[in-house]
């Protein structure tokens, strides 16, 4: 289990400005291997990083996929709105024996979910698009120019976005939503119980198991990734003090870098 350090600030209790940053939370597996940015942003600013998934997610398998009568062959374009949609489109397709063509374009909802299909494809920027912000209106903006004569899969887990749906239908797109994967909250009450001085969030669902485990901020700096993830923190009644994708800060690293120059640089 986490070694984990002392309690959260109780509700009624008021606080002074905010400490030094001195522990971080990512809402994410531990990176493999020794090398990975978050490893290099910890030792330059001295600071602790723990890693902790917030959700599980679990396949939907291959005999359940066949139940809901979804030809993958016969569709022209794949919208990915994560890397675990990623996995589990192609672990279905390996498991139902579906060939994915090669002309087959792909529409992500950032740059890093569109790299991300470099572990199953040939990556050829003529057919993967992503939107340029994380924002469900820059990715329906990218779609909107190569929507024409396009059959769209939208793989998703049982709570999908809605949005998406909602604009392929109003565009009058031929679309279908393959529920290949399930997100189930994590148990975060000893996380929860911790104090971490920042905790980054990257997928709504993260949101939800905070939400599910009855997390209550207590002046924690939360950070977010994509602005799905944004919305739904916002709409849980959190406050985000970290954003990425930004212009500014294109990734986590770089919003986390830029925020601990600035938070910690006043404590020195």
């Amino acid at each position: 289990m986490w070694p984990l350090e002392t309690s959260m600030i109780k509700n009624n209790e008021k606080t002074s400005a905010p400490a030094k940053v001195k522990k971080i939370l990512i809402a994410q597996p531990k990176p493999e291997g020794v090398k990975s940015p978050y490893f290099d942003l910890a030792i330059k600013h001295a600071v602790k990083i723990d890693f902790y998934p917030f959700i599980v997610v679990e396949g939907i398998a291959a005999k359940d996929f066949r139940r809901q009568k979804i030809d993958i062959a016969s569709f022209s374009a794949v919208i990915f709105t994560s890397r675990n949609a990623i996995d589990h489109f192609f672990r279905t397709c390996e498991e139902v024996k579906v060939s994915v063509s090669q002309d087959t374009k792909y529409f992500c909802i950032t740059e890093a979910v569109a790299l991300y299909l470099q572990k199953f494809i040939l990556y050829r920027k003529r057919k993967v698009f992503y939107g340029a912000d994380g924002s469900n209106k820059n990715l329906f903006d990218v779609i909107n120019k190569h929507k024409d004569n396009e059959k769209f899969l939208y793989p998703c887990s049982e709570s999908f976005d809605s949005e998406i749906t909602n604009w392929l239908r109003h565009h009058n797109c031929e679309y279908a939503t393959p529920v290949l994967y399930k997100i189930v909250s994590n148990d975060l009450k000893e996380i929860i119980s911790s104090h971490y001085d920042v905790i980054c969030l990257f997928t709504p669902g993260g949101v939800k198991s905070l939400v599910e485990n009855g997390y209550q901020q207590n002046g924690t700096r939360l950070g977010a990734f994509g602005a799905n993830t944004f919305k739904a923190a916002e709409d849980a009644g959190y406050t985000l003090e970290i954003k990425a994708p930004l212009p500014q800060s294109p990734s986590m690293i770089s919003a986390l870098d830029k925020f601990l120059l600035t938070a910690n640089a006043k404590k020195k």
